[in-house]
C-alpha cells in the first residue's frame, strides 16, 4: 500500500507538466503576479528592482501541484507533496534581496523543492546550483524547470548538508528548509565576502531567519533577520 500511494504522489506531480495553459490563463496569471508582487512584495518593504522584476516574471502557478493552481498567488506556503512545501511568496522575495545578487553571482541552493526559488535566483545571478533529497521532487522540479527554459540553474539529488563542493565557493547560498545549527560544509563553501541565509532554530517550531556573512578575511558576521517557520532539513539518502 504505501508503494502504491508513493508511485501515485509521483503521478500527481509529474501531471502538472501536462495541463496546457491558454492566452486567457496566462493574461489572468500576469494580472495576478503584478497585484501579488504590488501587495505582498512592494507592500512589506522588498526594493530591489532585480528581485521585483523576477518576481513579477517567474510563472509561480508553474511550480505548484494542479490543484493548487488557483492559490499559487496568495500571500502563503503551499504544500507541494512529500512534506514539502513552496515558500510563501514575500519570503521568497526576502531571502533573495538579502543575498544582494548580481549578475555575475554563482549560489547555491539547498532545497530545491519546487523549483521556483532556484528561479527567481536564475533571474537575479549568472548560476544556481541546487540541490534536493528527496528524488521525486528533484525529478519534477528539474523537468519544470527545463521545461521552462532556465539554462542557467544545475539541480543534483543529494544531501543538502553537505553542500555542493566541486563547483564551490559560491557567492551566495540559500537553505530553504530549517537547521538546527548551520552546517559547517556550507560556511566552508561560502566566498569570503559572501552571504548565506538560512532559517536556524527546531524542526517544526518557530525558528530564526539568520543572514550570515562572510569577511574577507574569513570573519562570520550573523544576523538575525526573523521569525519564521520552515520545513526541517531532511538528512540521510540511503
Amino acid at each position: 500500500m504505501r508503494l502504491f500511494k508513493f508511485i501515485f504522489s509521483i503521478l500527481i506531480l509529474g501531471s502538472c507538466l501536462l495541463v496546457p495553459a491558454t492566452a486567457q490563463d496566462e493574461k489572468d496569471h500576469t494580472h495576478l503576479r503584478r497585484d501579488m508582487v504590488a501587495r505582498q512584495i512592494k507592500g512589506r518593504g522588498i526594493k530591489d528592482k532585480s528581485v521585483l522584476s523576477a518576481m513579477e516574471t517567474v510563472p509561480r502557478h508553474a511550480f505548484v501541484p494542479p490543484g493548487k493552481k488557483a492559490a499559487a498567488y496568495e500571500d502563503r506556503p503551499l504544500a507541494i507533496g512529500f512534506g514539502q512545501t513552496i515558500s510563501q511568496p514575500y519570503i521568497v522575495a526576502l531571502m533573495t534581496e538579502l543575498l544582494k545578487l548580481d549578475k555575475s553571482a554563482r549560489v547555491l541552493e539547498v532545497g530545491t523543492g519546487s523549483g521556483y526559488q532556484a528561479a527567481i535566483l536564475a533571474m537575479t545571478a549568472k548560476e544556481v546550483y541546487s540541490i534536493e533529497i528527496v528524488q521525486p521532487l528533484h525529478q519534477r522540479s528539474s523537468k519544470v524547470l527545463e521545461k521552462l527554459g532556465y539554462r542557467n540553474i544545475f539541480t543534483t539529488h543529494g544531501d543538502g548538508y553537505y553542500g555542493w563542493e566541486p563547483y564551490g565557493p559560491y557567492d551566495a547560498i540559500i537553505v530553504t528548509c530549517a537547521s538546527e545549527f548551520v552546517p559547517p560544509p556550507l560556511i566552508r563553501q561560502l566566498k569570503p565576502g559572501g552571504r548565506m541565509c538560512i532559517p536556524v532554530g527546531p524542526p517544526f517550531k518557530v525558528q530564526h531567519l539568520v543572514l550570515i556573512e562572510k569577511g574577507k578575511n574569513t570573519e562570520l558576521t550573523t544576523t538575525i533577520i526573523g521569525s519564521v517557520r520552515f520545513v526541517p532539513l531532511v538528512r540521510d539518502i540511503n
